[in-house]
């Protein structure tokens, strides 16, 4: 990844910087325009549409931009983009429909509004940079499908815990390891948090309460871990994963041997999970086994232990700061950071948080009604089980019991649904 740095210092000495279109200034996607805006040599922001204009306003102002434009037509966009200006748009359709725009990037942690936002990006050829695990969790493996025939790259990104998780699993694939185990370390996992036990914590970090309580809920998590899974894949030991809770504070590395009994590691693709209490969180890990013999005394004097299962592990993950990689990776050389390989491996399946009644309409992702927990693909479609991405606006046809989880036969859909349909399309083409 080191390269990426020269290169992009390259398109900045060619006056010829990549161009991103950004949807949703929430607070990662500040996050993400300040750090291309300030600190990406090679790359600007050209364009940015948010649901509510004066926020987007609001966001370029926070990164510093005070050249901007809030246009409402492609011959207007275009214009900005040629004075190198910063274009608010009126309409997201108004990024497919510019040829200058090379990438775009959704991080609005929606479902229905991206499933069309994405598709259209990809009919227009735009690589596409998912800051959106709910999404790709639920139907990135057919949206992968199209961004291939469309010749553009689909990927999740880098510094957020599946991209940094990824760049281990391919750098310790690379040193001729055999990833076993793809990790993620929580600090808290309370299936029953909601937004209103979450309240306090959302406003102290000027975040939204109910992604807030997804993270807390488990939610979060298990889409995560589902795309990397369907990255590596990876399937899951059991509904939920193992999800092992340690002693605050104890560092991975003296443990990690406990954790998991070996009947995990030794057969099959390998599992993903997470582990909760441990240090250094918010981390990930990658547990690997290295079957040359001749090298476990090289690995022993380095300190990593006697073997032959190894821990690798990054101590941190740092969000926003690294898409601007992501988008060059994609833009420059056609890499992907976490993407699809084909058949879904997990799913992520709507579980009732508390007893839900008949007529009820489902809430959604980190609401009071459900939570997410991994599913192995095939269990998840053999028993009907409802995606977690598309529970919300579903009714209720029974009474559910809290922690049971939802299937189609519990439900009525929202009619029309975008994503709904390509679901229903990604079940039937990896049939």
């Amino acid at each position: 990844m080191i390269i990426l740095d020269t290169a992009l210092k390259q398109r900045a000495l060619n006056n010829n910087p990549i161009r991103v279109g950004l949807v949703g200034t929430g607070a990662m996607g500040i996050g993400i325009l300040n750090q291309i805006t300030n600190h990406t040599p090679g790359m600007v922001v050209s364009a940015i549409f948010n649901r509510t204009i004066q926020k987007a306003i609001e966001a370029v102002k926070y990164a510093g931009i005070s050249n901007y434009d809030v246009v409402g037509s492609k011959t207007q966009l275009e214009n900005s983009i040629l004075n190198y200006r910063t274009a608010i748009l009126e309409s997201p359709d108004l990024i497919q429909g510019s040829e200058s725009i090379d990438a775009v990037v959704d991080v609005t942690g929606s479902i229905e509004f991206s499933a069309n936002l994405v598709l259209k990006a990809i009919e227009a050829k735009k690589h596409i940079i998912l800051m959106n695990a709910e999404l790709d969790a639920t139907i990135g493996p057919i949206l992968k499908v199209y961004a291939d025939k469309s010749g553009v790259v689909y990927t999740n990104v880098d510094g957020d815990q599946p991209g940094v998780e990824m760049n281990l699993y391919r750098s310790v694939k690379s040193m001729g390891f055999k990833p076993v185990l793809c990790g993620n370390i929580k600090g808290l996992h309370d299936p029953y948090r909601n937004p209103t036990t979450q309240k306090s914590f959302a406003e102290k970090w000027n975040q939204n309460p109910y992604m807030v309580t997804s993270f807390a809920d488990g939610t979060k998590i298990s889409f995560e871990q589902a795309l990397v899974a369907n990255a590596t894949g990876m399937k899951v030991a059991k509904r939920g994963m193992l999800g092992p809770k340690v002693e605050e504070g104890a560092h991975l590395k003296d443990v990690f041997q406990d954790l998991y009994p070996k009947a995990y590691l030794e057969d099959g693709p390998g599992i993903v999970d997470y582990v909760v209490g441990a240090a250094p969180a918010p981390g990930v890990f990658v547990i690997a086994k290295n079957e040359d013999p001749r090298q476990h005394p090289y690995l022993d004097l380095y300190k990593a232990g006697k073997g032959p299962y190894y821990l690798f592990y990054n101590p941190y993950h740092l969000c926003h700061f690294e898409v601007p990689m992501t988008i060059a990776r994609a833009v420059l050389f056609k890499d992907a950071a976490v993407s699809p390989l084909g058949k879904p491996m997990v799913d992520v399946i709507a579980v009732a948080k508390k007893n839900l009644n008949k007529g009820e309409v489902i809430d959604g992702i980190g609401g009071y009604m459900t939570y997410g927990l991994c599913e192995n693909y095939e269990d998840s479609i053999n028993n009907s089980f409802v995606p977690m991405g598309l529970a919300e606006g579903c009714t209720l046809t029974k009474d559910i019991k809290k922690d049971t989880p939802i299937t189609y036969h519990d439900i009525l859909q929202p009619a029309n649904r975008r994503s709904d349909q390509l679901r229903a399309e990604q079940t039937n083409y990896f049939k």
